[in-house]
């Protein structure tokens, strides 16, 4: 009898860890959506109410790890249940890292309403959808622990570093044409980056689960599309008046 109070109390804890994971990845997504919206709309108000949010988020992970070491060391898990519990402080180190990316987009905002706007800004929101769809279903796939779903939002990361290279040299581009595009541009640069970043964050959980589920890693290489670090850009490379997806 004691036994089946124990293995109950246990799956309660490990539904706590999923549940505690659900509202950090809520939050997260939230978080994305706001900053995104901070820089199109240049709303500044809105951008603060990011940065502060970004602050339950970093709590939200003090006690998910906090869950974490007790657990690990009141219970002594093994096996599936061992790799719950640890998969639950990669992921929610991982949200944590994803809300201070959408806050940083929100400190940008704030700086890039101060100044005259360029085109480039366009390419912004197909950005941040796109790291948030990914967000998402990494999110959908732990919740099911869905190893299909966890593995096409491993993908999809690529799509986003497509992105970021072409807004990085068209923003490049812009910067070499007019020298007054050099401030706005250069936050666009962070920003483009930091949405980056979420996405491979989000890479990180889809890698998370498939350890969770399956035992071990991915068995294929990491698919990585950021070539902004061996980018050399000339005026006639780009035409800043062609136009870029939105």
């Amino acid at each position: 009898m004691a036994s089946d109070h124990i293995v109950k109390s246990f799956d309660q804890e490990l539904d706590g860890l999923k549940r505690g994971i659900a509202t950090m990845g809520g939050l997260a997504e939230s978080q994305i959506e706001s900053a995104i919206q901070c820089i199109t709309r240049r709303d500044g108000a809105l951008a603060g109410r990011v940065v502060e949010n970004d602050r339950r988020l970093d709590t939200m992970e003090t006690e998910i790890a906090n869950t974490v070491v007790r657990m690990l060391a009141q219970r002594q898990p093994m096996a599936r249940d061992l790799r719950d519990i640890v998969a639950s402080l990669k992921i929610a180190s991982d949200l944590e890292r994803i809300g201070d990316y959408a806050a940083n987009l929100a400190k940008r905002a704030i700086a890039l309403a101060q100044v005259q706007p360029v085109r480039p800004v366009a390419a912004i929101p197909r950005m941040g959808r796109l790291a948030q769809e990914i967000v998402k279903e990494v999110l959908d796939a732990y919740a099911e622990r869905d190893l299909d779903r966890a593995l096409t939002a491993w993908r999809r990361d690529e799509e986003l570093d497509d992105l970021y290279n072409s807004l990085f040299r068209e923003t490049l581009t812009y910067m070499m044409e007019d020298p007054r595009n050099i401030t706005p541009c250069t936050h666009l640069l962070f920003i483009a980056k930091n949405i980056e970043r979420i996405g491979d964050h989000a890479t990180n959980v889809a890698e998370t689960i498939h350890f969770l589920v399956a035992g071990g890693p991915i068995g294929e290489a990491r698919p990585k599309g950021d070539l902004s670090s061996f980018a050399v850009v000339t005026p006639d490379q780009a035409d800043p008046g062609q136009d870029v997806p939105a």
